[in-house]
């Protein structure tokens, strides 16, 4: 049999040339590297389109945003509405936010994160239909303080749930596409919003949440969330679709029932516990 002939090429690269056959051992070696990165593939593919589908929350957040800015001369001509009137409009999508905000915790901590998110584009298409059909003053406030409403729950469910499903080497990054679409969705609300009608620009607006609504329907709960709901078999199941099917999940499911346990040992925050901080604060 013939000996292989090794030879440094340029690069720094080796080829091997065996006579009549090829070398088994790199074949093998390209093989494995092949299905390593496949795998790496696997894993992150869930990951990155769990997150797409949640920061599609955070778009429609910039849209509502920048929603009043470039229809106000539009929508005070054909509404016949007072600057008073659009600026009520424009000022109650904050309203709608922070109840929104306040009650998104107890939102996607009974629904989970999924259902607080499913729970925000039914408020936010709903105030955008609204906002299409109004034709008074009354209407058009109700639609924009739904679709503050919707908002405000996105500002806590979407970096939350971004946060609980990413591995801790993608958090970091994943976590601040929250805040970049956000001002992307506000962007492009700008931007359209003077070259279209501001009805059309509403219903621009159900976009997000229709694509949000359809991509929840393949995208799992998250893990922490189930574990805290002492659902451990999703939980697994979850994480394990997160991972990849071939990924060893012990260490991490681990790590994670063990953080809730902690915390449930924790005193629970009450409202109360604010005023007794700022009275501390004064001394």
């Amino acid at each position: 049999m013939a000996v292989p002939e090794i030879k440094d090429v340029e690069r720094g690269e080796i080829v091997s040339r065996v006579e009549g056959l090829g070398n088994p051992l790199l074949k093998k070696v390209a093989d494995q590297d092949d299905v390593e990165e496949s795998e790496i593939n696997e894993s992150y593919f869930m990951v990155l389109f769990s997150t797409f589908v949640a920061v599609c929350g955070s778009f429609e957040f910039g849209s509502c945003v920048g929603y009043s800015a470039p229809t106000q001369s539009s929508i005070r001509q054909d509404l016949n509405l007072s600057l008073a009137e659009f600026s009520m409009f424009g000022s109650i999508l904050t309203i709608g936010a922070m109840l929104g905000a306040v009650m998104s915790g107890h939102i996607s901590d009974l629904t989970g994160r999924k259902g607080a998110m499913r729970t925000s584009a039914c408020f936010c298409i709903t105030g955008w239909l609204a906002v299409f059909f109004s034709k008074s003053a009354l209407l058009l406030d109700v639609g924009r303080f739904f679709t503050g409403y919707g908002i405000g729950v996105f500002s806590y469910v979407v970096p939350v749930y971004i946060a609980e499903i990413s591995p801790k080497n993608l958090r970091g990054a994943l976590t601040t596409l929250n805040q970049l679409m956000i001002v992307i969705g506000s962007s492009v609300s700008f931007l359209i919003g003077s070259l279209i009608s501001w009805k059309i620009l509403a219903l621009t607006g159900l976009a997000p949440c229709i694509v949000l609504l359809f991509g929840l329907c393949f995208i799992p709960e998250s893990p922490r969330w189930l574990a805290k709901a002492g659902r451990e078999k999703e939980f697994r199941v979850a994480l394990q679709k997160l991972r990849g099917r071939d990924t060893d999940i012990t260490n991490e499911a681990e790590d994670i029932q063990a953080s809730i346990q902690a915390l449930e040992i924790l005193p629970k925050a009450r409202i109360q516990d604010l005023h007794k901080l700022f009275n501390l604060s004064e001394f």
